[in-house]
């Protein structure tokens, strides 16, 4: 049985989907640990959670690019904060750029923090939740790794293996009383597109935009639950099921429909 105010660790949590998690986490009583780069805007995380929970939050400054950062991190959370019981891996970022024109210096770093950083917090956190047979895992994928259009190549290949990874994981916990969970998102109104200078694409699919705080309840409705994937917007899904059992047609809906970059 989870903790009535679970300690919930996500990275990636100083702005964005991964903030938006963490406060209405918060608001439910959550112990909130937020792990970023980004010092102030984790400072501010904390405190406005801290706020809403009326209970104590935490926040550790680290690069999830960087496996030793993140092992003496993980090392700090157990001594200062003890078990975690959800791990959300929110961090992440893209790059839209034909694959060809994409730095390999850029290919790289995106999946040191969409893959590798997501798998090394996983490996050490989850671990724990193994020996005490409970917890959750979120890991946030994206429709971008159901379905790959023009200029996303790199970003879809990350979340592709998101997607891999959490699957075969799911099964390999089951036994062990820990959830795994897919999220899947659409185009969400943060700063993700203007890191990844695609204003343009944000302003071109505007229609179908996603609402980060209405995604994060949705998110944090799941905690304790068997919820295998979350899915938004449904019709993109419903895009990305015809793309595996249609591939010539998915490669038109991915060439025209979707393919606004």
């Amino acid at each position: 049985m989870m903790n009535q105010h679970p300690t919930v660790v996500i990275s990636g949590g100083s702005a964005g989907l991964g903030k938006a998690i963490g406060l209405e986490a918060a608001k439910q009583g959550a112990t909130v640990v937020f792990l970023a780069r980004r010092r102030e805007k984790l400072r501010q995380a904390q405190a406005e959670a801290s706020t809403l929970s009326g209970r104590p939050a935490y926040a550790f400054p680290v690069d999830v690019a960087d496996p030793v950062a993140i092992e003496a991190t993980v090392d700090q959370i157990h001594e200062t904060v003890g078990p975690v019981d959800i791990l959300v891996n929110a961090a992440g970022f893209g790059h839209f750029e034909t694959a060809f024109d994409t730095d390999m210096q850029v290919v790289e770093r995106m999946f040191r923090v969409n893959v590798l950083g997501m798998m090394y917090l996983t490996k050490l956190l989850g671990r724990d939740m193994v020996t005490r047979q409970q917890g959750q895992i979120i890991n946030i994928a994206s429709m971008a790794g159901k379905m790959a259009t023009p200029k996303s190549a790199i970003y879809s290949a990350t979340k592709f293996a998101v997607i891999g990874y959490s699957n075969g994981l799911r099964l390999e916990l089951k036994p062990f009383g820990v959830k795994v969970t897919t999220v899947n998102p659409g185009p969400i109104a943060t700063n993700f597109f203007s890191e990844a200078n695609a204003l343009d694409y944000l302003a071109s699919v505007s229609w179908l935009v996603l609402d980060p705080d209405k995604l994060a309840r949705r998110i944090v409705a799941t905690f304790g639950r068997p919820v295998r994937e979350i899915n938004a917007p449904w019709f993109m899904n419903l895009g990305a099921d015809f793309y595996t059992l249609f591939p010539h047609l998915g490669d038109w809906l991915a060439a025209g429909m979707f393919n606004k970059k």
